[in-house]
């Protein structure tokens, strides 16, 4: 089977078409390689995809619309996962027109080119940031999210709304998936896990914003890709139970559906820091800062239906996954603990 994956260079792209290739299918890897960050980082997870059979790398933007058009013209998809984005949260605040032009014409760019081609299953990225100022926990797909925090939460958010107007126009089965604080080797160097890691090993103060107090659904790496890939094998169907005088945004007519991937917990940062020092076996040098605008408090998901779709159960402790990542950034980096 031919599958589209956007974002490829990326943390979770890289992962989730090395998964793809791992079962035998054929791979087309997008990127555009932007410098967001550590360009050498995308290039060392691409080396990997490359080993593999099946896989072949195109350079390009998503907002391109007619080069695009012609690749999906050309290839013949059968499915399409769509994780490229421009992803940072404070990052947006700061550069706001690259999280419009990619994560809403380059996802639109995507739309466009399943409808045309018939593709039978779109899987796309969204974000637990959607969420924004809900502060009922866990955090569900039945409960409105219309109220974000930040653009790159509201950039991601029209991305499901998009997506839900090409599902109940044409028929394209679509499916978004909510990702929380996903985590683990090769993982993005903006993300805490990450920068934590590497400040500890390098003698510097990490900064905890909301001084320490945050929580967040960690969500290891492995987990996160056996759901992606599992759903990607089950195009919705349209549904019965959409209310117009009770809405409800996990219900609806047409062949949509989205589900939240995290560990269905909600940790403390400060928990997070003890498993990094543990597994490094040094003490980190913490810098206590405010609340940064928007941020949010706590995340935590519910998977309820992730678990009824495909009976997913996320297998990976916090301290496991960490270990894990620190014994790749070790391995990586040539760095001694």
């Amino acid at each position: 089977m031919k599958v589209l994956v956007t974002g490829a260079a990326g943390f979770v792209g890289f992962h989730t078409a090395k998964a793809l290739l791992d079962r035998g299918d054929e791979v087309v890897g997008l990127d555009n390689l932007s410098e967001y960050h550590d360009v050498r980082l995308k290039r060392a997870r691409l080396d990997i995809l490359r080993d593999g059979a099946g896989f072949r790398f195109v350079q390009l933007d998503l907002a391109d619309r007619d080069r695009m058009a012609e690749l999906f013209a050309a290839e013949g998809f059968r499915r399409v996962v769509h994780l490229g984005a421009q992803p940072g949260v404070r990052h947006s605040i700061a550069k706001p027109f690259p999280y419009v032009q990619s994560n809403v014409l380059g996802t639109l760019t995507v739309l466009e080119g399943c409808r045309h081609m018939e593709v039978e299953h779109l899987v796309f990225a969204s974000t637990s940031s959607v969420y924004g100022a809900n502060t009922r926990m866990p955090f569900s797909v039945s409960q409105g999210a219309d109220h974000p925090l930040s653009l790159y939460a509201a950039t991601k958010k029209s991305g499901e709304m998009m997506a839900h107007s090409y599902a109940s126009l044409y028929g394209l089965p679509v499916t978004g998936l909510r990702f929380f604080t996903v985590y683990g080797p090769f993982g993005r160097p903006d993300m805490a896990v990450f920068r934590f890691t590497r400040d500890i090993l390098e003698g510097r103060p990490i900064d905890l914003y909301n001084h320490g107090n945050h929580r967040r659904d960690f969500t290891y790496i492995d987990d996160a890709v056996h759901a992606v890939v599992a759903l990607l094998d089950r195009p919705p169907q349209p549904g019965t139970g959409l209310r117009g005088d009770v809405p409800d945004p996990s219900a609806s007519s047409a062949p949509y559906r989205l589900y939240n991937i995290s560990a269905g917990q909600s940790e403390e940062l400060s928990r997070l820091v003890e498993i990094i020092e543990i597994s490094l076996g040094r003490k980190a040098i913490r810098n206590p800062l405010p609340m940064q605008p928007g941020d949010v408090h706590e995340t935590w998901g519910d998977i309820a239906e992730l678990e009824a779709e495909i009976g997913h159960r996320p297998a990976t402790s916090l301290a496991e996954g960490v270990k894990r990542f620190v014994d790749w950034y070790l391995g990586f980096y040539g760095v001694g603990s």
